[in-house]
């Protein structure tokens, strides 16, 4: 995978089990609606007991930003791990299907490919609970630093925060792309997610590990802790590394649409209209397919966000986080490329 790459994600290979649920089921579970919490194998086999019919399809927050850029024209490649496995096998054919270069050995032994169980409540929210099985195996010798070097813009999922081994593994592509020359991205992933490694996050911000940083306003509120969405969009505003330089920041606001900042600057733009909001799976991860395939295109920061925006509209009107309409040709009709 040495090949030049716009994009090469680091992210959480699962596949997801989709399902509608009424609010009193997920208060009969006992899940957070809107958030994503870890789940053992004894739960992830309960829960699938209990849910309505699902809609099986390939996931991973870092994954959907991978095909959403693929599907938009960027060249990408993604690390992460599977089992060898039928929903591992699933999982690596529809990355493959759309472009995705995806070269990691599947794990031959140990804990099954990761699923997601996502409960889609009738407003569109969706609650996750995920069983991260195989993507634990991700380690840094599953990192090729001549793929990291190759690569634009190396981005990073947060929830691989939560494994020690892929800890690592992200530690290594940052040092590897930066020798480069290269850019690193981070998404926040989860409100919950930050919680638990706030401080772990901001000193990646803080040291200049991250040159560009995506959140939705409840992620950013939870990394500042603050009940005010303005103070915290102030407080990424005003952030700096210890060499004095501002991170390019993303923040994403559901209806509201998203905010660019940089450099002390706040730039807003519009959400795109969706036909029907029928599940917000993915928007957050194809703002930013969008984004950065706009930004590795050398496209400016506030088109580039309105290219996310516009893939994030597409996504929520169906059930799945993959794109079903042809993206490049939407991104045409609205003469975004």
């Amino acid at each position: 995978m040495s090949q030049s790459l716009d994009l090469l994600v680091l992210g959480n290979a699962i596949v997801d089990l989709i399902a509608h649920a009424e609010e009193d089921f997920l208060v009969q579970q006992g899940v957070a609606k809107g958030a994503m919490q870890l789940i053992d194998e004894p739960r992830a086999e309960t829960l699938f007991e209990v849910m309505g019919p699902a809609t099986v399809v390939s996931g991973g927050s870092g994954a959907n930003t991978a095909v959403g850029a693929a599907l938009l024209g960027a060249k990408t490649g993604f690390i992460g791990k599977v089992r060898e496995d039928e929903l591992g096998r699933l999982f690596s054919h529809d990355l493959k299907a759309t472009g995705v270069r995806f070269e990691v050995a599947p794990a031959s032994e140990g804990p099954a490919t990761a699923r997601c169980f996502i409960l889609v409540t009738p407003d569109g929210e969706r609650t996750m609970n995920t069983y991260l099985g195989a993507c634990q195996a991700l380690s840094p010798d599953d990192v090729d630093e001549a793929t990291v070097r190759a690569a634009r813009v190396t981005y990073l999922e947060g929830y691989l925060w939560d494994p020690p081994a892929a800890k690592d593994a992200f530690r290594k592509a940052v040092k590897i792309a930066h020798s480069a020359g290269n850019a690193v991205a981070l998404t926040l992933s989860d409100a919950f997610c930050v919680g638990r490694y706030r401080e772990e996050f901001l000193e990646l911000i803080r040291n200049g590990s991250i040159d560009i940083m995506f959140a939705n306003i409840g992620e950013l509120q939870s990394l500042y802790q603050t009940d005010d969405p303005e103070a915290a969009i102030a407080a990424l505003r005003d952030e700096r590394d210890a060499q004095g330089k501002h991170m390019l920041g993303l923040v994403t606001r559901s209806a509201e649409g998203a905010l660019v900042v940089r450099g002390g600057e706040v730039r807003s733009v519009e959400a795109f209209p969706a036909r029907e909001v029928i599940d917000t799976t993915g928007a957050g991860d194809l703002f930013a397919a969008g984004f950065l395939a706009g930004y590795t295109r050398g496209i400016d920061y506030v088109a580039s966000a309105r290219l996310g925006a516009l893939a994030a509209a597409e996504v929520i009107e169906h059930i799945g986080a993959r794109p079903q309409r042809d993206l490049l040709a939407l991104a045409r009709e609205h003469k975004l490329v």
